[in-house]
Formats: structure tokens, sequence, C-alpha cells
């Protein structure tokens, strides 16, 4: 009888993990009315009439994951730090792959990369197949330099989703980083990208190389100054 009853236990526990993180809770719907509310609040976001989609937003209960997932993106937007504690509020929750993307692209705004991989990578583990989520990863390792993972978040990205074209611009980016003119002009075409866009990348793939490059001269003067002290304390 122990046996059995150890058995289930183990099985109980298996099933309530998924890729090594908790299987995320079930999230009440919400109804009719408030489903076109929310379409609502993000049409005025997508439009850029951040206050408004606040305003009718806040006509609508916290105890809904749905409602403070839209609040702490539109704070985020406005850079309001209220948009923190909501996004923490969803760990735990269905929608907690949503709430670590959002701590994570909170992290990257601070130009905190460490942390923004820690939670874009939880997110990404819980989420695979959001494109939104694994370009954002993706831009992340880009700003840290670390080129073949970054490339992997933006193919699978722009497999996950064709139609992504930022996927595709930040891909372009790094082609030009690494010199790559050829495909990037040939990405670029594919993706129907603007000369605006082109250059955009550009001047992004040039701040990276000027950031590596500085990175690069600080570590030589370092380890000079290491070599230096050394020498001199075995005169």
């Amino acid at each position: 009888m122990k046996a059995v009853i150890a058995i289930t236990a183990t099985l109980m526990l298996a099933g309530c993990a998924t890729n090594g993180l908790s299987r995320p809770a079930i999230c009440a719907k919400p109804d009719s009315d408030q489903e076109l509310a929310l379409s609502l609040a993000d049409n005025m976001a997508n439009d850029g009439r951040l206050y408004a989609s606040l305003a009718n937003l806040e006509g609508l209960p916290d105890n809904l994951v749905q409602v403070r997932l839209r609040k702490a993106r539109v704070l985020r937007l406005m850079g309001r730090h209220e948009a923190g504690p909501l996004y923490q509020s969803l760990l735990g929750t269905c929608m907690a792959a949503d709430g670590e993307h959002g701590l994570g692209q909170l992290a990257a705004a601070k130009n905190d990369y460490a942390t923004a991989t820690t939670h874009l990578e939880r997110a990404v583990k819980m989420a695979p197949t959001d494109d939104k989520m694994r370009n954002d990863l993706g831009v992340v390792y880009l700003n840290q330099r670390r080129i073949p993972e970054a490339r992997f978040e933006f193919m699978t990205a722009m497999e996950l989703k064709q139609s992504n074209s930022l996927a595709a611009l930040n891909l372009v980016t790094l082609l030009i980083y690494q010199d790559n003119w050829k495909s990037a002009a040939e990405l670029a075409n594919r993706a129907s990208l603007s000369p605006q866009q082109i250059a955009e990348a550009q001047s992004r793939a040039e701040k990276l190389k000027a950031s590596a490059k500085k990175v690069a001269a600080s570590e030589g003067n370092r380890k000079t100054e290491v070599a230096a002290a050394s020498s001199s304390a075995t005169k």
C-alpha cells in the first residue's frame, strides 16, 4: 500500500512540472462585456492612446490576470514604475510567461541584460512558440554580443511567424554587425524592409561594434596594468 501511495505521489509531482518549471494555474476567464472592454483597451494602446487605454482598464476588476497584464503593458510603455509589481503579480498564474516577459523587457530597458536574460529565458521556456518573446530574448543576446544565441532566437521567431518583420530587422542588424552585407541585403529584400529600417539596422550595428571595441580596449588596458604590476612586484 505504501508503495502505491509513493508511486501516486511521484506521478502527481511529475504532472505539476513542465520543462523544469511549475505548471501555471488555471485563470478565470473574463465575461463577454469584459472581453469587449479588453479588446477596446488593446486597440487604444496599439493606436498609441495609452491614457485612454488605461482609463478603460481601470473600470475592470484587478483580480483578472488579463486586466493586470494589459495594465502592466500600458504602464511600461508610459515608463511608470507600477508596471513591475503588476508583471510580478502574474508569476505563478496562467500568464506567468507574460509576467517573466514583461520583467525582462523592463530590465532590458535599464540595460540590465543579465536580469533581462534570466526573465526572458524563463518566459521562452514556458512559452516556446511565442515569437515576440523569442525576438526579445534575441535582442538581449545581441546586446551582449552572444551572436550564435541571438541568431537562433531571431530565426526561430521568423519561422514561428513569417510576418514578424521586427525579428527580420534584428537579424539584419546582426548580419551587418558581422559585415555579412550580402546576406543582410537578401534578407532585407525578402522581408520587404524599408530603406529607413535598413538605415536603423546599420546604425544599431555600428553602435554594437563601437561598444565591442570599447570593451576590448578596456580589457586590453586592464591586462596591461596587471602585467605591469606583476613585473614591478618581481623587481
